[in-house]
């Protein structure tokens, strides 16, 4: 199966973006894939060699070559050397302080939707089939990734782990930033674990929605048929005031840029808010819902 994501680079352009199997989760991240493209275009234009280079930053050639096709993250001892062989001019340094290594546990599908997160200066978030990631207790979270399809490895399942309680930080670490969640009621009310573990998930999203740049509302099973029934939906704003989407399925993500398709996500996703209840009578709900447990 191939994925289809619209372009998130380059203006955030509509450009379609074919991305095969093998690269659906690709370790080398792109800024040690693009470090290591810049240290080898030094190194060709300066007329050296791979042991050349080696010799003279006093690593190995296995590691010269290994941070050139982004398999290492280059330590700064190997970034001020080259700098210095390379003809000092700064490129090197500063694309250092972009470097990061993969992401993890988190699809590649979603990595440039959490890139794009990070930065946005607000956030919407409508979900009909679990609890939203970024409110996740981590006993539900590890629940989640433990009844995925193929199986992991312990080793693979503790990295997803991580990688969804590292990205849950951004809320508290962004407090003036808007966060609205539209969480269906049906979510709140399947079961997993025993009713310690639904408790903790409940008061977990209780204490995660406190804050005053949290919304969180529930659309009551008494509401019925509405907008967004078409599955679960994203839409951020960037700080230079575009609006972008992001619609998730089956192994696939998409990161929608189209002014048109954005704008008519933004309204089904106004009409679903004020058809769900009140921050406050979501709040009510969850509390009593806690309480039958």
């Amino acid at each position: 199966m191939n994925i289809v994501e619209t372009e998130a680079y380059a203006g955030l352009g509509a450009r379609p973006v074919p991305m095969g199997e093998g690269e659906r989760e690709p370790h080398p991240s792109d800024s040690l894939r693009t470090f290591g493209a810049v240290v080898q275009a030094l190194r060709e234009h300066a007329g050296l060699s791979r042991g050349d280079l080696a010799a003279v930053v006093q690593y190995s050639k296995h590691t010269v070559e290994s941070v050139e096709l982004g398999r290492r993250m280059p330590d700064e001892a190997f970034i001020e050397r080259a700098e210095e062989v390379l003809g000092n001019t700064g490129a090197l340094r500063r694309a250092a302080r972009h470097l990061s290594r993969g992401e993890v546990g988190l699809a590649a599908w979603f990595r440039r939707w959490a890139r794009l997160e990070r930065e946005a200066v607000s956030l919407c978030t409508y979900e009909c089939r679990l609890v939203p990631g970024l409110l996740q207790s981590e006993a539900y979270a590890r629940a989640v990734f433990e009844g995925t399809i193929p199986l992991r490895t312990d080793a693979e399942l503790e990295a997803q782990l991580a990688a969804r309680m590292e990205r849950q930080t951004m809320m508290r670490e962004r407090p003036t930033v808007p966060f609205s969640f539209i969480v269906e009621e049906h979510v709140f009310r399947r079961r997993f674990g025993d009713a310690q573990a639904m408790r903790g998930l409940v008061d977990h999203v209780l204490e995660r929605s406190a804050p005053r740049n949290v919304t969180l509302q529930v659309v009551p099973l008494e509401t019925g048929l509405h907008a967004c029934l078409d599955g679960p939906v994203q839409v951020l704003e960037t700080s230079d005031g575009r609006r972008l989407g992001y619609s998730e399925g089956q192994e696939n993500g998409r990161l929608i840029s189209a002014p048109k398709q954005v704008s008519l996500l933004c309204r089904r996703y106004e009409t679903l808010r004020s058809q769900a209840l009140s921050p406050s009578e979501s709040r009510a709900l969850l509390e009593q819902l806690r309480g039958e447990l």
